[in-house]
């Protein structure tokens, strides 16, 4: 036995016995469930290394438990499993917060090769952060506020929240506009260029009270991207 706990939510009963006993044999812990709800239950509820979801489920699709995964659960990996090999259903699947998707059909070494590879990243990832205080201002992530020096708070969006957080994660780090499209929009080989990525900035500056020409907390790193300036995690 490895000591992982991989959850999968299939609702088709032979792909379901051929996960759990491709899982089981290479030394995994195995939970299953054929139903989105009852998925839905257990992700949010079971010690879990890993999930794997089917995106076409009865009651409550893959895509709904993986929203739901990130909310509560962010640091948890989730690989989605689809029949439809369509580029939107991937693309969603990432942009929503999946870590990798196989589709079927697909064999037990590749399954297991993406396993492995998702848990390997993961194990590699910064701790979560759930509040800051730095540079006079407090930043909420569960509530996404940031209360500024002068008392005034503001709302961050979703997004300008995840960005915001993955950087904190990472802070003292230079971090590559590539690794941000790819970790927090979630897209593989994005544009690099995009000016998506600054303009998140741009806003999280405004709304954080720190000026662009002399920032404290999202600081330019010169050729490489973005790097948060300090302040502990608590």
């Amino acid at each position: 036995m490895n000591g992982k706990t991989v959850l999968v939510v299939e609702d088709d009963a032979a792909i379901r016995r051929g996960l759990v006993d491709s899982l089981q044999f290479a030394g995994y812990t195995v939970i299953a469930c054929a139903d989105g709800a009852d998925g839905l239950d257990t992700a949010l509820a079971a010690a879990l290394d890993l999930a794997i979801l089917d995106v076409v489920l009865p009651h409550k699709d893959g895509f709904e438990i993986l929203r739901a995964i990130r909310a509560a659960r962010p640091s948890l990996p989730v690989i989605l499993v689809t029949a439809r090999g369509a580029e939107t259903d991937r693309v969603h699947g990432l942009q929503t917060g999946a870590d990798d998707y196989v589709v079927k059909p697909f064999s037990s070494r590749e399954l297991l090769a993406r396993v492995e590879a998702v848990l390997r990243r993961s194990a590699e990832r910064p701790s979560d952060v759930g509040r800051l205080d730095v540079c006079g201002r407090a930043i909420d992530f569960d509530r996404r506020e940031i209360r500024r020096a002068d008392g005034s708070c503001v709302q961050m969006s979703e997004r300008e929240a995840e960005l915001l957080r993955y950087l904190a994660q990472n802070r003292g780090r230079a971090i590559a506009r590539r690794e941000l499209l790819e970790r927090v929009w979630g897209l593989q080989g994005g544009d690099a260029t995009t000016r998506a990525i600054d303009m998140h900035v741009v806003n999280l500056r405004d709304k954080l009270a720190d000026p662009g020409h002399a920032p404290e907390v999202l600081l330019t790193v010169r050729g490489k991207g973005y790097m948060f300036g300090g302040g502990a995690p608590s």
